[in-house]
């Protein structure tokens, strides 16, 4: 399993919190804009299915992270295998990884989800009504949980069935990312690589 000692902080938790605030800002603002702006039914349910699935993205790397153990990763960075020292630094990382995706990225899009729901109503009532506002939301709402549900359910089946394919594949990425800007949330500096390993 992963690391079980804490590296979360008191100064990370105010930047969290701060950070949090202005991502739901950001995220807010461009759904709302979006829906409101391309006043598109099909455009909005599409925005709303991204939002949802990156809502899922996220849940799976957050349960991943708790769940992989940090010993095949151990064997694959003293081979210099890509991506291997970013998954490792995952697992030592799970709290804040976990926070951050499970927390953060979750709460937030869910949020957004919910936003979205309404503007979706709104856009279904200007068409010409054919039930009740009220009942409508009720139901759009009910449809958006659902399907937030469900598909963190099938997320976490996948997280927990492989949890060290999920996070060495996430290290995959961020080695990718950290080849192409120089960028690393686990280094202050960027050191010398090796284009087979780390």
């Amino acid at each position: 399993m992963g690391n079980n000692k804490s590296t979360v902080s008191g100064r990370y938790i105010v930047l969290v919190g701060i950070g949090s605030f202005f991502l739901a800002v950001i995220f807010t603002f461009l759904s709302e804009t979006f829906a409101s702006r391309l006043n598109s039914i099909i455009l909005s349910f599409f925005f709303l299915g991204l939002i949802i699935l990156i809502n899922m993205l996220a849940d799976v790397v957050g349960t991943a992270v708790t769940a992989a153990s940090h010993i095949p990763f151990n064997a694959k960075a003293s081979k210099r295998v890509r991506g291997a020292p970013h998954g490792l630094q995952l697992i030592r990382n799970a709290d804040k990884v976990a926070n951050l995706t499970n927390d953060v990225i979750g709460d937030i899009t869910t949020t957004v989800g919910g936003a979205l729901g309404i503007s979706i109503v709104v856009q279904i009532m200007t068409m010409g009504p054919v039930i009740s506002q009220f009942w409508l939301n009720v139901l759009i709402t009910a449809f958006i949980a659902a399907v937030i549900v469900s598909t963190k359910a099938a997320g976490k089946k996948i997280a927990l069935s492989h949890p060290e394919d999920v996070i060495f594949f996430v290290g995959r990425v961020l080695a990718k990312v950290e080849d192409a800007t120089g960028y690393s949330p686990f280094r202050k500096t960027r050191g010398p690589r090796n284009k087979k390993g780390e």
